[in-house]
């Protein structure tokens, strides 16, 4: 997936960056970052984008009907290689945001060095896993204050 929203400049208007070690358990048996992990950076680099803007995975799922996250797609470019004992930094990005979809872009850098980019689609969901359109409060926190069909009532409803 070649998102061109997330490489559109001025498209991204929220971004966040946290730093992450590497450590052994992240490694193959040479000492190189094994490519699941790149999953779990990612993970801690979106989790971390909430909290920055001040909401907790669990209040969100405990609010009313509750919003949850869940990953709809995710495409990896795995462009360097990280090791052991490197620090890392995965900065996160909200692309583009439509009425229960969320697109982000992910980059996992050592110093200037690119490392991995993931373009993460995530929908919002019910406890129950249904769809749920994510919230106005939500929307505004990372700038994208009001949905693509919020305008026109008869365009149709995402989910």
């Amino acid at each position: 997936m070649n998102d061109a929203r997330c490489d559109t400049p001025g498209t991204e208007v929220v971004e966040h960056a946290i730093p992450v070690r590497v450590y052994w358990e992240d490694t193959d048996a040479g000492g190189i970052v094994y490519h699941a992990s790149h999953v779990r950076f990612f993970e801690r680099g979106r989790t971390e984008f909430l909290r920055a803007l001040g909401l907790s995975q669990t209040d969100l799922a405990d609010d009313g009907p509750g919003l949850l996250f869940a990953v709809r797609r995710m495409e990896i470019d795995y462009l360097k290689a990280a090791k052991l004992d490197d620090l890392l930094t995965v900065t996160t990005r909200v692309c583009d945001m439509g009425g229960a979809r969320m697109t982000m872009k992910q980059t996992l850098t050592r110093g200037d060095e690119t490392i991995a980019t993931a373009v993460v689609i995530v929908v919002g969901i019910t406890r129950e896993g249904r769809a749920r359109r994510i919230p106005g409060r939500f929307r505004t926190l990372v700038g994208h204050p009001e949905a693509p069909d919020a305008a026109d009532p008869a365009a149709p409803r995402e989910t």
